[in-house]
């Protein structure tokens, strides 16, 4: 038996993060392609595209940055090159908030007052981030410095969510997170006693109610649980959880009025977007 190469491995994880890894695994589960035959279509995807990609692509705002992150759904234990991946924009620096805690507090005061933020960004666009994703694609920090941080802000903050990949050891917490949030809009919190109630920002909340309502109307076409989940690319453990609380509205008259309150405004929002999208292209 060999002596363990952790540095190659971690390499190895790495570079299953990225958007030619991510490529690949679609190409290869998708059309159960061989890898050989996956890696020639993508260097011909590259051939025909990428000369052109430059001049339409869309920029990251200032204080941003976007990197390949493993899927929230993908449950503990799986290897990393065979998870379903997301691309997902996070905020690293905020504007002079941050110049402020860079001078008053240093860079690991930096770093700990970001982390929790950085984590729930990335959750809330449906990724789990892991410490080498941390130290090597956001900080430029070893590993180790990175569980020093962690370890610190465990000590100030021992009730604090901090969502790793590492740290949650089945989908259960995540998807609890999610439920928790439906729930309460449903009880008819709005959308500032909600993020006051979980810490979370508003766009994450939205994220979550959208994904809930496309639920609720696919469930109304009679559509079973796995034909929900592969359209809404969201696992079937969550999409149970949401039809369980579809079941649990039947018999809540409150929640039934802000059940439909929600579908109304989704479907709406659709309506609005269809419209906007039809005026385009014409």
């Amino acid at each position: 038996m060999g002596v363990r190469n952790q540095k190659r491995e971690i390499l190895k994880r790495l570079d299953s993060k990225t958007l030619d890894a991510k490529f690949l695994t679609e190409i290869k589960q998708g059309l159960n392609c061989s890898p050989f035959e996956a890696e020639a279509v993508l260097e011909v995807a590259k051939e025909v595209y990428f000369p052109f990609v430059d001049e339409h692509c869309v920029k990251a705002p200032p204080g941003k940055i976007t990197l390949v992150a493993v899927s929230a759904d993908e449950p503990a234990g799986k290897p990393v090159a065979e998870c379903e991946k997301q691309t997902v924009c996070l905020t690293i620096h905020r504007g002079a908030q941050d110049d402020r805690a860079l001078q008053e507090q240093g860079a690991a005061g930096f770093r700990q007052a970001r982390i929790p933020e950085i984590c729930q960004e990335a959750l809330s666009q449906g990724a789990l981030l892991t410490r080498e994703d941390l130290a090597y694609r956001v900080f430029f920090v070893s590993p180790r410095t990175i569980t020093r941080d962690l370890q610190c802000l465990r000590t100030a903050m021992p009730d604090a969510v901090i969502p790793l990949r590492s740290t949650v050891r089945d989908i259960g917490p995540v998807l609890t997170h999610r439920t928790k949030i439906v729930r309460l809009a449903l009880e008819g919190k709005t959308m500032t006693q909600i993020c006051q109630i979980t810490h979370h920002c508003p766009q994450a909340i939205s994220n979550y109610l959208s994904t809930f309502t496309r639920c609720v109307q696919l469930a109304r076409k009679q559509m079973q649980v796995g034909q929900i989940a592969f359209l809404l690319r969201r696992g079937k453990s969550l999409i149970q959880q949401y039809l369980d609380l579809l079941t649990e509205c039947q018999s809540d008259e409150n929640m039934s009025y802000h059940l439909e309150e929600l579908v109304r405004l989704g479907t709406c929002f659709a309506e609005k977007k269809g419209a906007s999208g039809r005026g385009h292209d014409g």
